[in-house]
């Protein structure tokens, strides 16, 4: 039933995960108080998610834990895993490669929320981190709302911190509009004339290219699954009025669209996703290419590229974040 909290299920720690259904006639979705991880979305009249998701708090602890979390304090990748913040240099766990990756391995997608407040089509979670807090300066409490309407799916953010820190959050749902074990054939829009080339880690260059072949997502492309994505498309030059950025529709004609006050998406193409044993919402393991990642988000990496929208939050500012999937059949 909507607006219900149920037990999901116990962490290696003991700790209970939550889940929590809202909605109404027209879409419901499932979040869990694990990661505020958006674990399952159906539209009316379709018998699958269209989110990747598992059954288990194991799967998240495994090889699910990205699978749509709300990563952060800060998405994506920090070269070195160092960045200057107020002046000071702040040394992070790196995760991968020498580099920080969603902030580490006890991010937010790692961590329980605690529900803040819940109605039949909403629910809002509610967590504070420390000052340093896996090397992040700041004690910051972020909060994020989901809410149903029709067959919208809104996600509200907001952060405040007591000292200067560095604050990039994204949602990190996989999607996959068909229920079949991969994405080929969907069709994609960007509104983005850019990209960010990437190194051999995945770090941002520093360039901002002009998008062209497969990145040059300005008019609908059918999916192939050789497009290699693993890149921020720069859909904006800083945050701003909610805008539509994106368009994914299926070969079963299902379509979402993407609005945000983001200026990035960062787009990845689950070449290397492989959740066995752990089964997904098809009853069995998802391998490479089985949902696409479509994260609106701050651009990657900007504490060492100046020219790139700042991530930085300040005492007596509010960090916000407004994205919404629309779904259509």
């Amino acid at each position: 039933m909507p607006g219900q909290i149920t037990t999901f299920g116990y962490g290696s720690d003991g700790r209970r995960v939550d889940a929590v259904t809202i909605g109404g006639a027209g879409l419901t979705a499932t979040i869990l108080t694990r990661g505020a991880i958006l674990q399952d979305v159906r539209l009316q009249g379709v018998d699958y998610s269209l989110t990747l998701g598992g059954d288990s708090v194991a799967a998240y602890e495994g090889p699910m834990g990205y699978f749509g979390a709300l990563v952060g304090p800060v998405a994506n990748r920090i070269a070195g895993a160092t960045a200057e913040v107020g002046g000071k240099t702040c040394h992070f766990p790196a995760n991968e490669r020498g580099n920080l990756l969603h902030s580490g391995l006890r991010g937010l997608h790692a961590r329980i929320w605690t529900v803040d407040t819940i109605t039949e089509d909403a629910v809002t979670l509610r967590i504070v981190l420390e000052d340093g807090d896996n090397g992040f300066p700041g004690r910051r409490e972020i909060r994020a709302m989901f809410r149903v309407e029709g067959a919208t799916l809104h996600l509200g953010v907001t952060a405040t911190t007591d000292a200067p820190t560095l604050m990039n959050l994204a949602n990190h749902a996989y999607w996959n509009l068909d229920g079949t074990e991969t994405y080929a054939g969907h069709m994609l829009r960007v509104g983005a004339d850019h990209y960010l080339p990437v190194d051999a880690a995945l770090i941002p260059t520093g360039e901002q290219r002009a998008v062209s072949g497969a990145f040059d997502l300005r008019q609908t492309r059918a999916l192939d699954l050789t497009e290699g994505y693993d890149h921020n498309f720069c859909v904006a030059d800083s945050a701003g009025e909610p805008a539509e950025i994106a368009e994914l529709t299926g070969t079963s004609g299902i379509r979402m669209s993407i609005t945000t006050t983001e200026p990035g998406l960062q787009i990845y193409c689950g070449e290397r996703l492989a959740t066995g044993p752990w089964l997904g919402h098809n009853g069995v393991p998802y391998g490479a290419f089985a949902g696409l990642a479509m994260e609106p988000q701050r651009w990657p990496d900007a504490p060492h590229h100046p020219a790139f929208p700042s991530i930085t939050l300040s005492p007596g500012e509010t960090y916000r974040q407004d994205t919404r999937w629309s779904f259509s059949r």
